[in-house]
């Protein structure tokens, strides 16, 4: 049936059907755009600016997990507060409309990903309608599961360790809002993306180009990769900060390595 409908379609039927759908993107993300530019001043106060300030929810777990732990560094929040200042006239404003639309993007990913999947699924057949379905579902929870990890855990520590830090005490840190967002949302990014290894994988192992064997081999090279890019995300020489951002990175590899097939016969 998807090939007979396909062929009645000419190329002009296709190129209508693929802008009815952008269309419906654009106006998806204007409309939540515009919605969360008028609550945007809230979310920045509650959601954004919350890594700033001492009572965040992750430096509470730490002071209490590194009080009944003795010999590791112990961790306070008291007196951490970052103040943000803004040098740029119209960095707010700006800062404000991009951030809005950052966002909207996140919060509306798996409409436009259902968008893009109602214009595709016509060209499928059942078991790969199927296939890709799935895919598309742990590739959005892996992505929100990967924002919330960077929103969480990766940014705060970073902020953490680099507010505080001075190549000199007669050097105070005085942090623009432009590099505050530049950090808070590439971090975050990152983490979503990078939080679709497994899929990735899963993907790569289906085609028959992965295979179980090739993880278990370099299982000690990843191990040096993904501490070095732990170091990276996180550039502090505390070790307990350090293994809470690896520990989930190297967590993903060993799904990624679970979900390929064992051998490197493509399964299509």
């Amino acid at each position: 049936m998807a090939e007979e409908k396909l062929q009645e379609m000419s190329f002009w039927d296709h190129i209508d059907a693929l802008r009815s759908v952008l269309v419906r993107i654009v106006v998806v993300l204007v409309v939540m755009t515009l919605g969360l530019f008028f609550v945007m001043p809230s979310i920045f106060d509650r959601v954004i600016l919350a890594p700033c300030h001492g009572d965040f929810v992750l430096y509470r777990l730490f002071e209490r997990m590194t009080s009944s732990v003795s010999w590791l560094p112990q961790f306070t929040t008291d007196g951490f507060q970052v103040e943000l200042i803004n040098i740029k006239l119209a960095s707010q404003f700006f800062i404000h409309m991009s951030t809005s639309f950052w966002l909207a993007l996140v919060l509306t990913f798996p409409i436009v990903l259902y968008l893009l999947w109602s214009f595709v699924a016509p060209a499928l057949y059942p078991r790969e309608k199927r296939g890709v379905k799935t895919a598309f579902l742990i590739g959005c929870l892996m992505f929100f599961l990967g924002v919330a990890v960077g929103y969480f855990i990766v940014f705060p520590v970073t902020l953490r360790f680099l507010a505080d830090y001075h190549v000199s005490q007669l050097v105070p840190n005085q942090i623009s809002l432009d590099s505050y967002m530049d950090t808070f949302l590439m971090l975050i990014f990152i983490m979503g993306i990078i939080f679709e290894l497994p899929l990735v994988a899963w993907l790569l192992g289906t085609l028959g180009v992965l295979h179980r064997g090739f993880f278990r081999t370099y299982r000690r090279h990843a191990v040096v990769v993904l501490l070095v890019l732990a170091a990276i995300i996180t550039p502090t020489g505390d070790p307990f900060t350090l293994m809470v951002v690896f520990l989930p990175i190297y967590l993903l590899y060993e799904v990624s390595a679970y979900l390929v097939p064992k051998s490197s016969v493509s399964s299509l």
